[in-house]
């Protein structure tokens, strides 16, 4: 039997909030603050991004790091 889980327990929902909130877009974080293109893809994706990226999204967004990630607990154990 497979058990079907959620690897990705951290959430990058509220970043996608807080640009929309400051008015920022992917474009202007690219080409006005230098963040990677390969960057906001991995975060679209769900995949991992340093601490030093989150970081970089606080200062730019100037904002906590709850407005960038949330954890969301594995519902399976």
């Amino acid at each position: 039997m497979l058990i079907a889980y959620n690897k990705n327990m951290i959430s990058y929902a509220p970043f996608w909030r807080t640009i929309r909130e400051r008015g920022e877009s992917t474009y202007t974080l690219i080409n006005t603050y230098g963040i990677s293109s390969a960057t906001i893809s991995r975060m679209r994706k769900g995949g991992g991004i340093s601490t030093a990226k989150i970081d970089d999204f606080c200062k730019i967004l100037q904002c906590r790091v709850e407005d960038i990630i949330e954890y969301l607990p594995d519902e399976t154990q």
